[in-house]
């Protein structure tokens, strides 16, 4: 949870970006947004580093503009990773087993997830959905947009998709390969 980031820590987190990073970073104008974006670089870098085993401010990353990120340093051949935010959430997944897909949604149950559905669903996907009481429809529409947008953002087909979540926040990661293990979930902060 990214809520609490203030300037000082924002601006210390900046200071672990690329020149290309920074460049993006200036080009935010809402305040959530820059958070978003350097809090998902850090958390990132942190992850990579440790399962590359080297300091994460060592990381170096690259802007692709309409793409997620490549890791320039260190060279690591079969390093997946993904971000997402949704809100005050930002999460991050790596793995050198696969190629990854991640994405997080903050729950809003008074949204209209049918009419949601009807705009990114198939009609059976949304007639699945509005058969459903209130609270699973909306647990379900969660899930299921969740699992979309991971595996879109993994670009390849999903081998397995693993769902995640905490309360008030649904998330889904998609994996080239299937893991040897679930994926753990850890939480950190920023500071």
């Amino acid at each position: 949870d990214a809520a609490n980031l203030g300037e000082d820590a924002l601006a210390a987190c900046a200071a672990w970006l690329g020149a290309d990073e920074r460049q993006r970073l200036a080009r935010f104008v809402r305040a959530e947004r820059r958070i978003q974006f350097v809090g998902g670089r850090v958390l990132l870098r942190r992850a990579l580093g440790e399962l590359l085993g080297v300091p994460p401010r060592a990381i170096e990353l690259q802007e692709r503009p309409g793409l997620g990120p490549a890791l320039l340093h260190p060279a690591a051949p079969a390093v997946g990773f993904s971000i997402s935010h949704s809100g005050n959430w930002i999460a991050c997944a790596a793995s050198t087993e696969t190629a990854l897909g991640l994405d997080i949604e903050r729950i809003d149950p008074e949204r209209d997830v049918v009419r949601l559905a009807e705009q990114a669903f198939t009609s059976e996907q949304t007639a699945r959905l509005a058969a459903c009481d209130r609270a699973e429809r909306i647990d379900l529409f969660y899930r299921m947009w969740c699992e979309h947008e991971a595996r879109i953002k993994l670009a390849l087909p999903a081998r397995n998709i693993y769902t995640l979540g905490r309360p008030g926040l649904a998330g889904a990661l998609a994996c080239a390969t299937a893991l040897a293990a679930d994926p753990v979930v850890e939480l950190a902060t920023l500071d």
